[in-house]
Parts: structure tokens; C-alpha cells; sequence
């Protein structure tokens, strides 16, 4: 079997990917790059062309976990990197606000546990609500006159980016997890309910929120002083109710 990068696990996930021979390429990109796990989200069918392409690793096509939705297959993920050739920059629009591959190569070093790298459909890219679960999205700067790359292409440059930057480099510090993340984002939707913010705000805003902690990946330690502030707001805020 092939091997594995030295951080943590890293997993290429297909969403509703229309052509088998792409999926073949990068089953033979990821032996490349030494990244084992491929999911496939409601996939085409693996036929003789995604085999040919593959080459030499079809295992990783034979071994490939097949699921029937997005969420199933991102459960149990640390950390989710969405891709979009769609971007939009503005301090107020968060869904479509991205990072570039070098940054994201550096924030990965940072992150323990499992690393889902998300690739959406060759024809629509990933959907909105499934960008809102990711927890930064990158965008590859392309030419404006052709911007979207085959999906096998953006596959190899986001794993090369990952490789190039985890060898040799060490982990600095100890980042927080899924459930400790999922935790924080419903204190931060709780505070959000007391205060009674604009209903027709809270999703923006949540979206804000887990795109700064995807940017800021804080520490154990920083997870555990921010939720006892967190906490003690809540606290506060329910006692003025009573």
C-alpha cells in the first residue's frame, strides 16, 4: 500500500463526479502524493477507463468508500478544504471568500486528525450549502477568460501543495478537532439566538464565523479560554431573561 504524508490523514473527496476516466487520473495522482483515502459521493460508474487511468493504483479505485450523500461522507472530518473557481471577495460575502494554495498548504500543518480535500462536480462545482460546511475554500488563480481547470487538474495541484509543504516540515502546536469545532460554532448560534439577532443574518454570519476559525485553526488552549468567554456570555445573557 502506498504511504501516507507525515501530518495528518488526508482524504480526497468526489462530489457526484460525471466521468470515470477523472476519477482514474486521481486515484493515479493521489498514489503520486501519497494520500490513500478517496471518497466518492453518489459517483459515475467505475468502468475500464477509470482503470487504464489509474494505472498502477487501482487499488485506491477498488478501496474507494462510495456514499450516497455530502454529509454522510464528511462526517467524522477535522477539517474540510472546499474548491470553487467561483469567488467573491468582499468583507460582507464569506461563502465564496477564498484562500490560495500556499496559504492553505500552511494552515494544514497546523490541523491534527482527518483533512477532507472537497472537489465538486465537473459541470456545477460544489453547491452553496456545501461550501458553507467547508471550512476554508481555496481557488487556483486562473486565466479570467477560461477560469474553470479539469477536475483532475486541480486534484494534482492541491495535493502537490500539500506534499511540497509537509515534507519534513513539524507540527507546531495542537489544534482542535471536529466535535470540539461543531462545539464552538453551537455556542456561537446560541449566543446568536439570545441576542436576537436579524434572522435573516444568522446564516452570513455563521459562514463568517467558521470561515475565521477555518483561518485562524486555534490552538487547544485558545479553543478552551474563547468557549469559557463564550460560556459565560451565554450565561449572562440568559440571566437577564430570567
Amino acid at each position: 500500500m502506498w504511504g501516507c504524508l507525515c501530518i495528518s490523514e488526508v482524504f480526497v473527496l468526489l462530489v457526484e463526479p460525471k466521468y470515470s476516466g477523472n476519477v482514474g487520473f486521481i486515484a493515479r495522482l493521489m498514489a503520486n502524493f501519497d494520500v490513500n483515502h478517496l471518497y466518492l459521493i453518489n459517483p459515475c460508474t467505475l468502468d475500464d477507463e477509470a482503470y487504464r487511468r489509474s494505472m498502477h493504483a487501482s487499488d485506491l479505485l477498488h478501496q474507494a468508500t462510495i456514499f450516497s450523500s455530502f454529509r454522510e461522507a464528511i462526517q467524522g472530518m477535522d477539517f474540510l478544504v472546499g474548491t470553487s473557481a467561483v469567488e467573491t471577495i468582499s468583507e460582507k460575502k464569506h461563502l465564496r471568500n477564498p484562500v490560495y494554495l500556499e496559504d492553505m498548504a500552511d494552515k494544514l500543518q497546523e490541523v491534527e486528525g482527518k483533512i477532507g480535500l472537497v472537489f465538486g462536480r465537473e459541470d456545477y462545482g460544489l453547491f452553496n450549502d456545501e461550501l458553507a460546511a467547508c471550512d476554508i475554500m481555496v481557488k487556483i488563480p486562473t486565466s479570467s477568460q477560461y477560469p474553470s481547470l479539469n477536475l483532475s487538474h486541480a486534484v494534482c495541484l492541491l495535493l502537490y501543495a500539500v506534499y511540497r509543504r509537509n515534507q519534513g516540515m513539524p507540527r507546531t502546536r495542537r489544534t482542535i478537532g471536529s466535535l470540539e469545532r461543531e462545539k464552538l460554532f453551537d455556542f456561537f448560534a446560541d449566543i446568536l439566538e439570545e441576542i436576537r439577532y436579524p434572522e435573516h443574518k444568522k446564516e452570513k454570519t455563521s459562514i463568517m464565523f467558521r470561515r475565521i476559525m477555518g483561518r485562524a485553526l486555534p490552538s487547544t488552549w485558545e479553543y478552551h479560554t474563547l468557549m469559557g468567554v463564550l460560556g459565560k456570555t451565554l450565561e449572562r445573557l440568559k440571566e437577564k431573561k430570567q
